[in-house]
């Protein structure tokens, strides 16, 4: 059995600074809304770079990376600068666009991403790819450890890590926004003393709903992570109630 360390603990869940990003496929210096900068040879590396998020999957995962680390001015001056050259390129809007979705916590600048998105794919917005899968586990005091896998687009998959109990809430959870295919989880995991299986997905869903409406009946706060990942659980919990 392969160890795992919980993927809730700090050490786990702190990222670098965006100087910090190294790795090939780092996103190169990004020119100014309007033409703040106009040296062509930075306009041709972005762009050359927007279009490799489509293929490459270290320019996708640093773009994710890069702007989950950023602050909600540039953020939004991030986006002021989609909005003027994603039109210009031949690339899809969503391999644009997804990195960040994937990493955006904040209700209108999500709805600002998913227009963008909507209008790039000339007004039909595309739905998550089906398919997924769940790995759970119950550790020792009874908690299911779970990891959630689901498709975004092209080669890439999300990953929500969680422990609950069905009755008493969420323990901790943890968000891989954006991870490729082949580097997924798969069963045999071994996390906080439960090893994790494949399992049928809707059984893992509808257990995560109860601890989620037993986390809100304490007033607890709901991890950020199980937030971003709220399309998962929104039509269960708008739905008739569970049993």
């Amino acid at each position: 059995m392969t160890e795992r360390r919980d993927p809730s603990s700090s050490d786990l869940a702190q990222e670098p600074a965006p100087d910090a990003v190294v790795h090939e496929g780092a996103a190169p210096g990004r020119p100014g809304a309007s033409g703040a900068l106009l040296d062509p040879r930075i306009l041709a590396a972005w762009r050359e770079w927007l279009a490799a998020l489509a293929t490459d999957a270290e320019a996708a995962i640093a773009a994710a990376h890069v702007y989950g680390e950023l602050g909600p001015e540039a953020r939004e001056a991030w986006l002021d600068v989609l909005a003027e050259d994603a039109p210009k390129l031949q690339v899809p809007a969503v391999a644009i666009y997804a990195p960040l979705l994937s990493v955006e916590g904040d209700a209108a600048r999500r709805a600002r991403i998913e227009g963008a998105i909507e209008e790039g794919e000339e007004g039909e917005r595309p739905s998550r790819p089906p398919g997924g899968f769940a790995l759970r586990g119950v550790a020792p005091d009874g908690d299911r450890v779970v990891a959630l896998v689901t498709p975004l687009y092209l080669r890439f998959v999300r990953v929500l890590w969680c422990r609950y109990l069905p009755e008493d809430g969420i323990a901790w959870a943890r968000h891989d926004p954006i991870v490729r295919a082949e580097e997924a989880p798969g069963p045999g995991l071994l996390i906080d003393g439960a090893h994790l299986e494949t399992t049928p997905m809707k059984l893992v869903i509808e257990e995560l709903c109860h601890a989620i409406l037993a986390q809100r009946r304490k007033g607890a706060e709901l991890p950020p992570s199980l937030q971003l990942c709220a399309d998962l659980f929104d039509a269960h919990l708008e739905g008739d109630p569970l049993p």
